[in-house]
């Protein structure tokens, strides 16, 4: 008869891919690093084959360590599935969760993932909004738990979970950023990013006209990307076609984007506190996007000026 897989290991090999190193893995399953390399060379014994190939300080799955790590996630989740089936303690109930929406196309994925394999009977009530409105609703007892852009805006007192850097971003096929006076695609009167952008423009004496404004990254990226206007967004936003404008471009650096989780006051239930650990967890982890950071690595594509825009589109907006 065949043995089965140990999910001890499997654990410890999914923790090890998650945290890029033995160590961090280790503190994460709360085992000493010799012990999870044990059970690696276990596992690897096991299936015959070598998971990692190490690369300098860094380690790599090899291909039979990503066709096992699929397997591996979909044995932990119905392992964790079927425990919390027959928990009577098992968390359950409802969650009001708030973030923009650029944050739940980046973010949210990684977030979902994590707390639903802990938590598979917990609903997840998801609101995406600009942060001065999620500020409110938590404020309010609307929301349990909001991850903000703006850290300040809200009368709870906010937790920094992820810094990130916020750019000027323009489309890799036109030279919108090259006119006199600079289009500009932002967000609304009272977002944070729009402030920093214009006042590091005013700084530098560049002359500039808001084309497009929108509480929606989605609207502010189509503008970016279109070649219609420059935009200011953080480095979570970048995507395929866009590109960075820094000091070669003649554009200022901006200061650093701090991500916040707020929560309401009366949201104290351990399912809240779960879900803000995880989010701390899921932000932790997350690498930089791969998109165009460096003019360096822009496709080989013909610049587009774009066109002259008429009067009446002077007032487009949403």
């Amino acid at each position: 008869m065949v043995s089965p897989l140990d999910l001890d290991q499997l654990r410890s090999f999914v923790a090890i891919v998650d945290t890029g190193s033995f160590t961090k893995a280790a503190e994460d399953v709360f085992k000493t690093q010799s012990a999870v390399s044990m059970q690696i060379r276990r596992l690897e014994e096991r299936l015959g084959a070598s998971l990692f190939e190490r690369n300098g300080r860094s380690i790599q799955l090899t291909d039979a360590g990503s066709r096992l790590l699929a397997y591996a996630r979909r044995m932990l989740t119905l392992s964790q599935e079927t425990l919390s089936a027959f928990d009577q303690q098992a968390m359950q109930g409802q969650v009001r969760i708030g973030l923009p929406d650029d944050y739940a196309e980046r973010f949210l994925p990684e977030i979902l993932a994590r707390f639903t394999r802990s938590n598979p009977l917990v609903e997840l009530q998801i609101a995406c909004e600009p942060s001065s409105n999620l500020a409110d609703h938590v404020d309010k007892g609307r929301l349990d738990v909001a991850l903000v852009a703006d850290c300040t805006i809200s009368q709870v007192a906010a937790e920094i979970v992820r810094s990130e850097p916020l750019h000027f971003m323009t489309s890799a096929a036109h030279d919108v950023h090259e006119e006199a006076v600079l289009p500009l695609a932002l967000g609304r009167l009272n977002c944070c990013w729009r402030a920093e952008g214009l006042k590091a423009l005013d700084d530098a004496g560049r002359r500039y006209k808001v084309l497009f404004s929108s509480w929606s990254a989605q609207i502010v990226a189509s503008a970016i990307l279109a070649g219609l206007a420059v935009g200011v967004l953080p480095e979570c936003a970048l995507r395929p076609g866009m590109r960075v404008l820094g000091k070669q471009d003649g554009f200022p650096q901006l200061k650093d984007n701090e991500i916040g989780v707020i929560r309401a006051r009366n949201a104290e239930s351990p399912v809240v506190s779960a879900l803000v650990e995880h989010i701390r967890d899921s932000l932790a982890n997350l690498a930089p996007p791969e998109a165009q950071a460096k003019p360096s690595h822009l496709p080989e594509t013909r610049a587009i000026r774009s066109p002259r825009l008429r009067p009446k589109m002077m007032t487009a907006g949403f």
